[in-house]
């Protein structure tokens, strides 16, 4: 993603609401996030009916920082096999 892209805003749904959501990306990178999201805090809270939207909202950030982290710790031992290769 070019960080000299014009800011853009859009307008997404996130469990039945609106959001104007405003990034660095096309409408279309902005609102596949968007989809990815609210995928993720519907199953949550499809699996935890009892739960506040702001606790499934944390839960979802949780899961997805996970995701991220074990994401870095493969790119990094990855490129140490590069490195190694080389």
């Amino acid at each position: 993603m070019n960080l000299e892209q014009q800011l853009t805003s859009v307008r997404v749904q996130i469990l039945g609401e609106e959001h104007v959501l405003k990034g660095r990306g096309s409408d279309e990178y902005i609102k596949n996030l968007a989809k990815l999201v609210d995928a993720r805090v519907e199953e949550i809270q499809r699996n935890n009916p009892m739960l506040p939207r702001y606790q499934v909202a944390i839960l979802v950030a949780i899961n997805i920082a996970n995701e991220l982290e074990k994401l870095k710790a493969e790119h990094q031992e990855l490129l140490a096999l590069l490195e190694e290769a080389n």
